[in-house]
């Protein structure tokens, strides 16, 4: 789970413009495609347990204690989008995408994923474990002084995997 370092560089810069607008940041996927690369930025807001009565914002959309809307992702979008206008840290054309992580919310820091400890998660490693790359298998620890997690697959078989051998990782939703 660690960060190239352009896509390291793009989350410092990116980071306190991101914070102005009173939004946490998820993380950040940088993908270069030739001409046209993708910066994706993922948004989210702490749950707010004293604020669970509905209620509309400014845009018309209804809130209820957690949820990013349409108007945070504008406000981060035009935030983000100076920042890159002023330092231009990406050469070439680029598209900015601003979203919530979602359902199946991408992890980009082991302490992202302590949260869903006994849940499924979808996981492509580096370097197999256990004669494989992908798969799905339920979060059962998180370790982040030895930076390490440990799953559940079949069999109730536990498998330790050292975070620098996650590619990606993310939330599997089921309802």
């Amino acid at each position: 789970m660690k960060l190239s370092s352009k896509t390291q560089a793009l989350h410092d810069l990116i980071a306190p413009a991101v914070a102005v607008c009173d939004v946490e940041l998820w993380g950040i996927e940088f993908i270069p495609q030739g001409k046209r690369s993708l910066l994706r930025i993922y948004i989210d807001k702490p749950i707010n347990e004293d604020d669970l009565e509905p209620r509309y914002n400014d845009a018309g959309e209804l809130e209820k204690g957690r949820g990013i809307g349409v108007e945070d992702c504008v406000r981060v979008t035009h935030q983000v989008g100076s920042v890159l206008d002023v330092h231009d840290p990406i050469s070439g054309e680029y598209a900015l995408e601003v979203s919530s992580p979602g359902w199946d919310r991408p992890f980009f820091t082991l302490s992202q994923m302590t949260d869903y400890i006994g849940q499924q998660v979808a996981l492509r490693l580096i370097t197999a474990v256990d004669n494989r790359r992908k798969f799905q298998a339920k979060l059962i620890a998180v370790d982040i002084e030895k930076e390490s997690i440990q799953v559940e697959v079949e069999k109730q078989q536990v498998l330790e995997i050292d975070s620098h051998n996650i590619d990606k990782a993310s939330l599997v939703y089921q309802d």
